[in-house]
């Protein structure tokens, strides 16, 4: 059976080496030039690290890549069997050759607990995208709670599927966005994780494929690790254009993944928008390939430049949810400690997940289930979400403005939503920058962190949960631990530091 779970065609690779001239390599002087072999190779292993070409991706032909290269068969010869030595290929006869990371780089899968709450005192902590709570709305919210709870106090308190009253408010917001929804089409989970764990137990047992972006949610990834799927990595398009739907086919359509989980409003970590030609492609492909297309809408109601329109929902392109499970959250727009999360999808799909819920959690806490309700029926969510925008509105445009001033050879783009800004780190290792920065006191997850098997090593993730004088001094450290480890005065050490990402 071959290693590779997708594959990259010979005009693709060229384009994207070619795209690599737009960040040239500063010039060394006296310097000679490279071979062109080792040009091809080193091209080729950065779009590897960048995460621009999948880990396990086939590689073209020799002769295929030859050609669209204008070089000689020799030479992409002689650069694969370089990154072959360096361990960013493999190949075997039959099976072609196939991209990956050498075995010395460890995989980012353990570390994510929390930050102890000793060290918030002298740490700034951007590990976590989340924010405090929008008082009063979450005072308000469980003493409505507290007042609706005593019938249900009478009950045995196991509602598998969501307490039927929310279950029909969350049907009613759908309906609401012009996509007819039953009650029957919702589950309430414990959070959207708990969401996630459910439909890869329900779809995806050891072995199955599910297709992710690459960059993805680390959380996700680690999750689907566990349950010992094999992660078919996608490349995403350079900036915020997000999705490269030429990819998505051929990955697909060649691999077959049984769950394609994709984050299409305000990608974490990432925050691109996908359009809406691109969520109607989406659902097209994964209808076409037999794949159930999981879309994660935790971070939906987060946009922070209003004067943009937002995307029809991607289940709005398919309705009836036969090809679409969508999973909603209270943990981004309103409060990470308030655990509801929701499934939406067909009714038989949801009968086989709550069916599946016996021998996981049982159910939602009833207590925040009520409380949800009571804001969304109160009116108290839309101001609660109104608050949680204006908090990360002003957070992101102080964190870009402080990196921007103490890190100016960072490369990043705005987003228009969300709780996080995707960085290039000016040519330095993320996981370096990871490890120093806890020793100045800032803390924050490294680019492989959201990747599979090492890509984005360059890369760092800053959410927009700190503002003001604070995001002035979270940049003003993050510059202190670049200058270190551009020095090589931040020490070594093989595995990237333990953190926590939400």
């Amino acid at each position: 059976m071959a290693e590779w779970t997708s594959a990259v065609g010979a005009a693709q690779l060229a384009r994207l080496i070619s795209s690599q001239q737009e960040r040239p390599a500063p010039a060394v002087p006296g310097a000679r030039k490279p071979p062109a072999y080792r040009t091809l190779a080193d091209a080729i292993r950065r779009l590897v690290l960048e995460g621009r070409v999948a880990v396990a991706a086939r590689l073209p032909a020799e002769r295929e890549l030859a050609v669209a290269l204008a070089l000689s068969r020799t030479t992409v010869a002689a650069a694969y069997e370089a990154l072959r030595g360096e361990g960013f290929l493999e190949s075997r006869r039959g099976a072609g050759s196939w991209t990956s990371v050498p075995a010395g780089n460890p995989l980012p899968a353990r570390g994510l607990e929390p930050l102890p709450p000793e060290s918030l005192g002298s740490m700034i902590d951007l590990g976590c995208a989340a924010l405090p709570a929008p008082e009063p709305w979450l005072t308000k919210a469980v003493q409505g709670a507290l007042e609706e709870l005593p019938p249900y106090a009478h009950t045995h308190g196991d509602y598998p599927a969501g307490l039927p009253a929310l279950r029909r408010m969350l049907a009613d917001r759908y309906t609401e966005q012009g996509i007819p929804t039953m009650p029957e089409q919702i589950m309430v989970t414990t959070g959207a994780m708990g969401a996630i764990d459910a439909i890869c137990t329900l779809f995806a047992g050891r072995g199955e494929r599910i297709a992710v972006e690459s960059p993805s949610y680390a959380n996700i990834l680690q999750l689907m690790r566990a349950a010992g799927v094999r992660l078919v990595p996608v490349a995403m398009a350079d900036g915020l254009t997000g999705w490269d739907m030429d990819v998505w086919r051929q990955v697909l359509r060649d691999s077959a993944p049984r769950l394609a989980y994709v984050v299409a409003d305000f990608h974490n970590p990432t925050g691109a928008l996908a359009s809406e030609e691109q969520r109607r492609a989406m659902v097209e492909a994964a209808r076409s390939a037999g794949t159930v297309l999981v879309v994660d809408e935790t971070m939906a109601e987060l946009q922070l430049d209003p004067e943009h329109a937002m995307p029809r929902p991607v289940c709005s392109f398919d309705p009836a949810g036969s090809t679409v499970v969508t999973v909603g959250s209270a943990s981004k727009a309103f409060w990470a400690g308030m655990r509801i999360g929701w499934v939406r999808a067909a009714p038989d799909v949801i009968r086989s997940l709550v069916a599946a819920r016996a021998y996981a959690d049982l159910g939602t806490p009833v207590l925040e289930q009520l409380a949800v309700n009571w804001l969304m029926r109160t009116g108290g969510w839309q101001e609660a979400v109104r608050i949680r925008r204006e908090q990360a509105r002003e957070n992101r445009d102080a964190l870009v403005a402080a990196v921007r001033r103490q890190l100016p050879d960072w490369e990043f783009e705005v987003p228009r939503g969300g709780l996080t800004l995707w960085a290039r780190a000016g040519g330095l290792s993320g996981s370096r920058l990871a490890e120093v920065g806890e020793r100045v006191g800032v803390r924050v997850p490294s680019g492989p962190r959201f990747g599979v098997d090492g890509a984005f090593e360059g890369y760092v993730r800053l959410p927009f949960t700190v503002g003001g004088p604070v995001a002035e001094e979270a940049a003003a450290r993050l510059a202190a631990a670049a200058r270190l480890v551009g020095t090589g005065a931040g020490g070594s050490g093989a595995e990237p530091p333990r953190t926590f990402v939400a």
